[in-house]
């Protein structure tokens, strides 16, 4: 009996850490792929390509955005996606001295849905130019079909 205990207690040791391990680099491989996401959507602003609005959130009535622009929530991928065209995004993109960036960003995922929070900072002009907002942003992803989608962003501006 004793030979049996240490058989098992010796397998223990052996491959808890392994698990242990292969559930870091798992979760590490998640916050790769959500920070992928954010870089995709920063890469949606600075072309202004509606399209990409497709491909980036819930194309369903779930989605849902506070926007620093617009007082109220805004609700359902069509309203979402016509917030956007409101900005000037058209399908394909397009050049524009505009420029948006994400700073301080910090990832918590709970499988299936991550949690990311930065401070956003948007150039309005050509690069030089001090027209500069920012303030806080949280981006809420849910995983449908085997990649993150946001479900929910929220943006306020800080006071200048």
């Amino acid at each position: 009996m004793k030979f049996n205990k240490t058989i098992i207690l010796l397998i223990l040791w052996v491959f808890i850490p392994s698990c242990s391990f292969e559930i870091d680099n798992g979760r590490e491989q998640l916050i790769l792929d959500v920070q992928e996401r954010v870089n995709a959507w920063v890469s949606m602003w600075n072309s202004y390509d509606l399209s990409m609005v497709d491909n980036l959130f819930l194309t369903d009535e779930r989605l849902t955005y506070f926007s620093s622009e617009k007082e109220g929530l805004i609700e359902g991928f069509t309203a979402v996606r016509e917030h956007h065209r409101g900005f000037g995004f058209i399908e394909g993109g397009k050049i524009q001295d505009n420029k948006l960036w994400v700073e301080d960003l910090h990832v918590n995922v709970y499988s299936p849905v991550a949690v990311v929070t930065g401070i956003w900072f948007f150039r309005r002009g050509p690069e030089g130019s001090k027209d500069i907002s920012r303030g806080p942003v949280t981006f809420v992803y849910v995983r449908e079909e085997e990649e993150y989608r946001l479900a929910h962003l929220h943006f306020s501006e800080y006071e200048q």
